[in-house]
């Protein structure tokens, strides 16, 4: 048992759980866009649909199961990007593109920096949305939607939400399809077309949680949204 343990210490080890965690992270928030979409449906169907999944006895388990699979993920590509560093003490003197079949761009060069901007968005996101305003709507369940207008009525929130996540599409852009390099599960022929779904999820779910941002923060100025 500690033989296979210390195999997820070597970098080979690494990489294999930096790209599993990455995949747990991706498919989660593939059903977090879909879910957080049903806003544009409505107080009514946003607050069955937050009530429903947050009164499910397993969702403390499967949250307690993300934020470890979180904690894992940034752990180890921290300590990958060290060991990285120290292998090579002599930074290169000039960073230019490969071209083709090179993957490197600017996503993949700044992979660390946006992992550690996520981790701070993460933390405030949680705070701000679970343990953040609590109101209750008139059916007695808790009235996120209420909390989502008021969070985005601020520019400053808005700002920041709408660069994290363009901070999150340059992270899934490059992110998404590496995974499958780091799980050695590289084809000539389904490589190009992972490539290619990859960075369109990855385009849906930044962008599709850029259009909520906005709708919330310009529908009330247009006496659509907010009280």
């Amino acid at each position: 048992m500690s033989s296979r343990i210390r195999v997820f210490s070597s970098s080979v080890g690494t990489k294999l759980l930096v790209g599993m965690t990455g995949l747990a992270l991706f498919l989660y928030l593939i059903t977090h866009i879909a879910g957080n979409a049903l806003v544009f449906f409505g107080p009514t169907t946003f607050n069955q649909y937050a009530h429903t999944l947050t009164s499910n006895p397993l969702i403390p388990v499967i949250e307690v199961g993300l934020l470890l699979i979180f904690l894992l993920h940034v752990y180890k590509t921290v300590t990958m990007y060290l060991g990285n560093q120290q292998a090579r003490p002599l930074a290169y003197k000039m960073k230019k593109s490969q071209g083709r079949p090179s993957r490197k761009t600017f996503a993949s060069s700044t992979m660390i920096f946006s992992g550690l901007w996520l981790l701070i968005f993460v933390i405030m996101h949680v705070k701000a949305f679970k343990y953040g305003l609590d109101y209750e709507a008139a059916n007695g369940v808790r009235d996120l939607y209420r909390v989502e207008m008021e969070t985005f009525r601020s520019p400053l929130t808005v700002t920041f939400y709408v660069l994290s996540m363009l901070v999150v599409g340059s992270h899934l852009w490059h992110g998404g399809s590496s995974t499958f390099q780091s799980l050695g599960l590289d084809h000539p022929r389904w490589t190009p077309r992972i490539l290619a779904v990859t960075k369109l999820l990855a385009a849906i779910i930044a962008g599709g949680f850029i259009v909520i941002v906005l709708w919330a923060h310009l529908g009330q100025f247009a006496g659509q949204v907010g009280r």
